[in-house]
């Protein structure tokens, strides 16, 4: 007698979905009643699921398709037919920040998640749920592919607490400690977020981010687990994984730890910088891989932790820039000089609004500088109180990252403000990369020594001038207004591309062994 016709018949993708996930698939295999397993004869590396049934692990990772699970019930029997194709490593990306986040802090990991599939590594997106951003750009959805696997968890923050004692919005740290007046109840919030939220007020989520990550990564569903900070909370998440798995960690640091300049300005006791120290320690000598974004940082991370820590730069994406871009040719005579992103206590434009003011007053022909972006309060006053810069100088606010180019079209040359304070060298900001891919001429303030100093020179695309230094930003002006025709474009920029910069990347998840 022959086998009975299945009663079970699933859709391939159904079946997959449900019982294996994105990189497994069950082969032909007896099924034990006693001890409920697949018995897979040409594997043995099987991940158990529950009690009832565990799945096999492909090396190789294979990816599969057009497959059926068929039931037969007097053999207990089953029968998988699949089609493979072969498929990326997986990586676990734990981020807080993700669209709809706006600014560079996103757009790292959303280019690196973008690029990654075409090098053999499949990412996997894990970020809050409901977080509290401090600038949104909905623009960047569009980015997400709908091929990326985004989990999204619940978080709470205390900001949310401290808008409702304030009866205001917008109670991030940064934004209060800028205000010239704070409350009683502003003053104690920033006390309690630098001495009892370390290292800092993401630090709730955590715990139960572990725990349920935890579980998936036993399970062999990533190969390995990147973390990135700030906020530095997400790299206390890797460690705890990597404690409790072995997984495989590389943890990227977009700003400094313990040596982070935003931290000087906490009313922090003494013991907790030495907590922030420990635990910055823990994460350098624990993660498999230590990664930053310029050669100070570079040296001085390297330098606490007694290690190599890896370069790995931001940059520009090309297929950002629209088909029809192009900036006009300049004529001699005037000047429309423009700064994007964000202009707060560490970034002060007004050494080159001063300048300007003091080398063009006289002019007929028209200056003007224009803000795209958010801007302390600190700056609009000062501006407002000077009759000629108030009648020089435009404030456009913040933007989507689609509509900035609309605004670099417009523009004679850029203005890039960097930080004046001790993490100033290692300072180079994301739209540094972006700014020479839009071949303008570059004016910076900044570190002339700093790590931005040596990549525009390189690539010829400008200069950076100490903000000290009134007569070179003001000689620096006259040469911009006074120029005339196409910019010229820099170049070797090609290597900062993010498609380049993700394949960099790949090359330090291939190097280790993986989990």
């Amino acid at each position: 007698m022959g086998r009975p016709a299945p009663f079970f018949l699933f859709k391939s993708q159904w079946t997959l979905d449900i019982f294996a996930g994105k990189g497994y698939y069950i082969g032909s295999a007896d099924f034990d009643q006693v001890n409920p397993r697949f018995r897979l004869p040409h594997f043995s590396d099987t991940v158990k699921v529950n009690r009832t049934l565990s799945l096999l692990r492909i090396p190789t990772a294979t990816k599969c398709f057009s497959s059926y699970l068929i039931l037969w019930p007097a053999t207990w029997y089953f029968v998988l037919s699949t089609v493979c194709q072969t498929m990326s490593k997986r990586v676990l990306i734990i981020t807080y920040y993700w669209p709809p986040s706006g600014g560079s802090g996103v757009q790292r990991w959303l280019k690196f998640a973008k690029y990654l599939p075409e090098t053999g590594w499949e990412p996997v997106v894990f970020t809050p749920e409901n977080p509290d951003f401090d600038l949104k750009d909905k623009s960047l959805e569009a980015e997400v592919s709908p091929q990326l696997e985004v989990m999204k968890f619940p978080i709470w923050e205390p900001y949310q607490l401290l808008d409702r004692l304030r009866g205001k919005k917008e109670s991030h740290a940064g934004r209060v400690l800028e205000q010239k007046e704070q409350s009683f109840i502003e003053k104690a919030a920033i006390w309690f977020r630098a001495n009892l939220m370390v290292p800092d007020p993401r630090v709730f989520w955590v715990r139960p981010s572990v725990k349920f990550l935890t579980e998936l990564v036993k399970k062999g569903q990533f190969d390995a687990v990147i973390t990135t900070g700030p906020p530095h909370s997400m790299h206390l998440i890797g460690r705890q994984l990597k404690r409790k798995t072995g997984v495989y960690w590389l943890a990227d640091f977009r700003d400094p730890w313990s040596q982070w300049e935003f931290l000087d300005k906490l009313p922090m006791q003494s013991y907790v910088r030495s907590r922030h120290k420990e635990m910055e320690h823990t994460v350098l000598k624990e993660a498999d891989v230590v990664t930053t974004i310029s050669p100070t940082f570079q040296h001085d991370l390297g330098k606490l932790a007694d290690r190599n820590i890896e370069l790995l730069t931001n940059g520009f994406d090309p297929a950002d820039i629209p088909k029809d871009f192009s900036v006009g040719e300049k004529k001699a005579g005037g000047l429309h000089l423009m700064y994007t992103g964000i202009i707060d206590s560490i970034r002060n434009p007004m050494p080159l609004l001063k300048a300007m003011r003091e080398e063009f007053s006289k002019e007929k022909d028209e200056v003007k500088f224009t803000f795209v972006g958010r801007v302390s309060d600190q700056v609009r006053e000062q501006i407002a109180a000077d009759s000629w810069l108030s009648a020089h100088v435009a404030f456009v606010g913040y933007v989507s990252h689609q509509e900035v180019f609309e605004y670099y079209a417009k523009a004679d040359a850029l203005a890039l403000i960097l930080t004046n304070t001790k993490n100033a060298k290692g300072n180079i900001p994301g739209k540094l990369f972006e700014y020479t891919a839009t071949t303008l001429p570059i004016l910076a303030l900044g570190d002339p020594d700093g790590d931005s100093a040596k990549i525009l020179k390189e690539s010829g695309a400008g200069e950076v001038l100490d903000h000290t230094d009134h007569v070179g930003i003001q000689v620096s002006l006259r040469k911009l207004f006074e120029r005339s025709g196409m910019a010229d474009s820099a170049t070797g920029i090609e290597r900062y591309s993010r498609r380049n910069l993700s394949f960099q990347l790949a090359k330090l998840l291939d190097e280790h062994p993986v989990s």
